[in-house]
């Protein structure tokens, strides 16, 4: 298992941060490599991603979440193995410190190399810095989903 941790502040309060983090099928708007994401029931998603010309599909649940703190998933079938959190820090009233922090099993040769040259590592903060331009841009979220896992 690999594993990556990165960060973001976000100039939104913690609630519209959270809230917007909650809303999966929007995913594809600042997560690259991420094709779709269908929000199967309340804890179970199911991924369509393409990175590098492959393309996978897997379903994730969500193990833990708590509005305003935290949002934790595994997958639990498909061709990928990860598991992650993401949580939720008020620096002020209008910002706020996204902190993720993901295990993975990349499988095959490609996926290794990408792994140990850091491929995943700057994915991630790629995908952070697009979270905040997205959230930066609207100032508001798209929706909200605020039950407890």
């Amino acid at each position: 298992m690999s594993q990556v941790e990165e960060s973001i502040e976000v100039r939104v309060p913690v609630h519209t941060a959270y809230n917007q983090w909650t809303q999966f099928e929007d995913f594809p708007q600042f997560m690259d490599g991420v094709e779709r994401v269908e929000q199967r029931t309340d804890t179970l998603t199911h991924w369509v991603t393409k990175v590098g010309g492959q393309e996978r599909e897997f379903d994730a649940e969500i193990t833990e979440q708590i509005p305003d703190e935290r949002v934790a998933w595994t997958t639990v079938n498909g061709e990928a193995r990860q598991a992650g959190v993401v949580t939720f820090h008020r620096i002020q009233d209008d910002t706020t410190k996204v902190m993720l922090q993901m295990d993975f099993d990349p499988s095959g040769v490609a996926e290794t190399a990408g792994d140990k040259l850091g491929f995943v590592k700057r994915q991630v903060s790629g995908d952070l810095r697009r979270f905040k331009q997205f959230m930066e841009a609207r100032g508001t979220e798209t929706g909200a989903w605020r039950g407890e896992v």
